[in-house]
């Protein structure tokens, strides 16, 4: 008996699209039978986040819903219960300011939770075209040469590299540089260390900066450009975890922190790292890379740079030279690469 034709490439793929945007929360054409609008979305994940002991409420032994009910966010909000489904269903997607702040304090959201909230009630297409169309400022490219001992970059919303100085270039090769994709770098980056060690083994850090990455693609990610659909589209079928997070409507921008970063041949430092929006280039960030004075972080970038301005003496003899130059090693229990 002949079995039935094999189905076009086309159709394989929009059954693969259609799975993906089921599996990841928040993407696509997921939930349309509940909310076709991304503020529904964010809506409704936001309230099954919310737990009645989160805000006063008694927990009944019948309730089936996952987090609050529709008309539990109502009253909180102070509207009714009818006007909230309509929101939360995409049929009334221009809320008013004051509307959003309710919900916002109805739904325990902070001011990021808030400004996301703002954005998706009040959406502005208009942007979409300038963020498209503009690359990075010849000025914001001139400061990244400039800088010398400190690495930088520039990212878009999507978290795509846009532009590095060679600093950048020489902490994180292959990661800083035009054309990747933070998010989806530091996946690769945690899939090869858990790889290389148990399923436990592990960087917490790196899960907690994955986690920080995908807040912020949330945050200043547009939900309809088609670039951001494809990162989201792509993590989702390879990442178990990416769907769990991402299906959790985290929305944050990134701001400061510390990166433990593998630098060869040097091995482990730490950097402090900082994100700034870049004024009058909507949608584009500059992050630059710093170390605490004195510190072996600090002599390693000072030989990277040297090493790069005079292309001499080796990198590795560089340090040891700073180090002992410096005074005490301040991260002396760094680990080495092997």
């Amino acid at each position: 008996m002949i079995g039935p034709k094999p189905p076009h490439a086309s159709m394989v793929n929009a059954l693969t699209m259609r799975a993906v945007a089921i599996r990841a929360p928040g993407w696509g054409t997921n939930a349309m039978s509940v909310s076709s609008s991304p503020l529904g979305q964010f809506l409704r994940a936001r309230r099954e986040l919310v737990q009645p002991e989160d805000v006063g409420l008694p927990r009944e032994a019948a309730r089936r819903v996952p987090g609050l009910r529709r008309e539990e966010v109502a009253a909180r909000a102070d509207i009714s219960p009818e006007y909230y489904l309509r929101i939360e269903q995409g049929r009334d997607r221009r809320p008013s300011e004051q509307v959003v702040r309710s919900l916002a304090r109805a739904l325990l959201l902070d001011d990021n939770g808030l400004s996301y909230l703002s954005r998706l009630a009040r959406p502005r297409p208009y942007l979409r075209a300038v963020r498209a169309s503009t690359g990075v400022s010849d000025s914001v490219t001139r400061l990244l040469e400039r800088w010398k001992q400190t690495p930088a970059a520039v990212t878009d919303a999507n978290l795509d590299v846009l532009a590095s100085n060679t600093m950048a270039r020489l902490i994180a090769p292959g990661v800083l540089v035009p054309g990747t994709n933070l998010l989806e770098a530091a996946y690769d980056e945690l899939t090869m260390t858990t790889l290389m060690h148990d399923a436990t083994g592990h960087d917490q850090g790196d899960e907690q900066m994955i986690r920080e990455y995908i807040a912020a693609l949330r945050f200043n990610g547009d939900p309809h450009d088609a670039r951001l659909q494809d990162v989201v589209g792509r993590l989702s079928t390879r990442h178990l975890s990416f769907r769990r997070i991402w299906a959790e409507y985290d929305a944050k921008p990134l701001s400061a922190g510390v990166s433990t970063m593998l630098i060869e041949p040097f091995g482990t430092v730490s950097l402090t790292w900082q994100t700034l929006g870049i004024p009058l280039s909507p949608g584009q960030f500059l992050t630059t890379y710093m170390a605490e004075p004195g510190s072996r972080a600090a002599a390693v970038l000072d030989t990277l740079s040297s090493s790069a301005s005079s292309g001499g003496e080796s990198p590795m003899r560089r340090l040891e030279s700073a180090l002992v130059l410096g005074g005490r090693d301040r991260e002396a229990r760094d680990e080495r690469a092997s």
